[in-house]
């Protein structure tokens, strides 16, 4: 595993749950960090003070990556502050609502798409120069295991989007592979206190969930954040076009 001392990161969605805890996570293997968030900014600064206490250095970058222009301003901001890039992580995303097929209207099909798809097009197409001067570089993509299973009722769109990661993931690994980027993606079962279990999944469900886990137990951050600085770290690796499943054995490709 190559060491990460000195390695510029940028962490799309750091204010909470699984991108906080990446962002921790590569901070404490010697990261300076770009942390984007959309509204949490508290939670943001919380890892930046964490940068300080580290000897580490981490800006907080606002922005709504569904937004083109605001988007590519982000990218650069962050490649600026750091003085390039060496590893994006591309985080952001969510369920938005549960809605079966007859209640998907155009309107929330695009809305679901731009923020897991579109966002991630747009940061990964302004960070991807940045990346190709590293000389060796890691993208690593959070998709979910709706994107391999479906998702419980309600996840069409969401699972589609998280589906299209999978496939983004494999078809990035391919174009990039001669600039010396590796591109390789997480898919996250139940990972437990987080804003989108919060807001989507029942306790009720998350039960039913966790009887059918091997594992006999959820997830949580840093089950996802260390595969991730695993991948991150794999710049100079062998690794790319790979999806690593982190379910508790629920789902094994």
């Amino acid at each position: 595993m190559g060491s990460l001392v000195g390695k510029r990161a940028l962490v799309s969605a750091a204010g909470q749950g699984i991108g906080k805890s990446v962002a921790e996570e590569l901070l404490k293997a010697g990261c300076d960090v770009a942390l984007h968030y959309l509204s949490n900014a508290a939670g943001a600064q919380e890892v930046a003070t964490l940068a300080k206490t580290l000897g580490r250095k981490a800006i907080c970058l606002q922005a709504d990556l569904t937004d083109e222009k605001a988007a590519i301003a982000m990218v650069k901001q962050a490649a600026d502050f750091l003085g390039g890039l060496d590893v994006l992580v591309n985080n952001a995303g969510g369920l938005v609502a549960r809605r079966q097929l007859a209640q998907v209207d155009m309107s929330f099909w695009q809305k679901v798409i731009d923020i897991n798809m579109t966002s991630m097009l747009l940061v990964t197409r302004e960070a991807v120069p940045h990346l190709a001067k590293a000389k060796g570089a890691s993208i690593v993509n959070i998709s979910s295991l709706a994107g391999r299973k479906g998702g419980h009722g309600g996840s069409l769109v969401y699972a589609s989007t998280k589906g299209a990661v999978l496939t983004f993931t494999r078809a990035l690994s391919a174009e990039l592979g001669a600039q010396g980027i590796r591109v390789n993606a997480v898919a996250p079962g139940l990972i437990l206190g987080t804003a989108f279990h919060n807001t989507h999944t029942t306790k009720e469900s998350a039960d039913e969930t966790i009887r059918g886990i091997p594992l006999a137990r959820a997830g949580d951050v840093l089950d996802i954040a260390r595969p991730v600085v695993f991948l991150a770290s794999e710049y100079d690796g062998f690794i790319t076009g790979a999806t690593l499943d982190i379910n508790g054995g629920v789902y094994c490709a």
